[in-house]
């Protein structure tokens, strides 16, 4: 769930980028629709000389988004970046292709605990590639102190002192998960009065909310425009990069872990080709590229032997198992999302 400034190398429709191949079939573009700044240019560029595939890339700010987009029937996208419960529901609607996993041997290098993960058991059409856990990053000498809680963003005290000052996700199961932990129940609950509460929790914080944001707000807690924001790991493990007064901390009431994941739509014209990719992607030396150019974990265990050490070390980035054990994992709630929908929806015309 990776969430930058926007910098799409093709913004415009995919359809008039073209998908022109070479004699013989092979493609002269591969179409790669990936959250912003989410992965090393250098490693793109190594790829096209490796392969004579030219890289394509468009930028989404949201599952929502790009889940809607494959729903209403876009085409051209040949690898695609969705997190763990979109994956789920892409899945269950049959919209991604079955992988050959013969084409991708790297996926050996997979951590145990992502060969059989919960929403695609056996990798059949997804391959884990970057996760992360959600919590509040803050800058340590203006918040004090220190965030422990989600409390820390809905008490009636800090919503005083820091108005203005704080950021939430612009997303929807994220921003009510956090009010849910908060309240003691459950990200997925299904209850109508449970997601209700949360949402108006929201209502209640959000006079002092500067803005739901899902790209910039690292750079704004950098900066000093927010004291303390919602977000994800890896984002505020490159600000301390920049910022060392930037700290993270994952709730003490627990909170999300998620993965990211690189699969191939059923209506990509190019599955040998993506299958290539995927499969360069996951090569170790790879892999540890892209960990130490955005600071957020591979699922890549070969990777860890060539990760600095300062991000291996880093339990803001790979946390514990004390702490992994207290996280939850959104699941795609199908029919009921309209529950989070309208509640979200509900907020913001607030």
């Amino acid at each position: 769930m990776k969430r930058l400034a926007m910098a799409a190398v093709c913004v415009a429709a995919l359809a008039s980028c073209g998908k022109k191949a070479e004699p013989g079939g092979k493609p002269k573009e591969l179409h790669l629709f990936i959250w912003a700044n989410y992965i090393d240019p250098a490693v793109l560029r190594d790829f096209e000389k490796e392969s004579g595939i030219k890289v394509v890339e468009e930028n989404f700010d949201s599952n929502e988004t790009l889940r809607a987009k494959l729903e209403a029937g876009a085409t051209g996208y040949d690898v695609i970046v969705p997190s763990d419960y979109t994956v789920q529901g892409l899945k269950k609607a049959g919209l991604l292709a079955e992988l050959d996993l013969s084409n991708i041997p790297n996926a050996k290098h997979l951590s145990k605990r992502f060969q059989q993960i919960w929403y695609d058991p056996g990798n059949k059409v997804s391959i884990p590639y970057l996760w992360g856990t959600t919590g509040i990053g803050y800058d340590v000498t203006k918040v004090v102190p220190p965030p422990t809680s989600w409390a820390d963003l809905f008490a009636k005290e800090n919503l005083e002192k820091y108005k203005g000052k704080i950021g939430m996700l612009d997303d929807a199961r994220e921003a009510l998960g956090a009010a849910l932990r908060f309240r003691g129940n459950s990200v997925n609950s299904v209850d109508r009065k449970e997601i209700e509460q949360a949402r108006d929790l929201l209502v209640a914080q959000k006079p002092s909310v500067a803005r739901y944001d899902s790209e910039t707000y690292d750079d704004m807690v950098s900066a000093g425009t927010l004291v303390m924001a919602q977000g994800w790991s890896g984002d505020f493990a490159k600000a301390h990069a920049e910022n060392p007064n930037v700290r993270f901390v994952v709730p003490k009431e627990g909170g999300v872990t998620w993965a990211d994941n690189l699969a191939i739509p059923k209506s990509s014209a190019n599955k040998a080709a993506a299958e290539a990719f995927i499969d360069y992607l996951m090569r170790p030396e790879i892999s540890a590229r892209i960990v130490n150019f955005i600071r957020y974990p591979s699922s890549n265990e070969d990777a860890k032997s060539l990760i600095k050490p300062e991000i291996l070390n880093d339990p803001g980035i790979y946390p514990p198992p004390a702490i992994l054990d207290n996280l939850e994992w959104i699941h795609d709630p199908g029919e009921l999302g309209d529950l989070y929908d309208n509640a979200w929806t509900e907020l913001k015309n607030k």
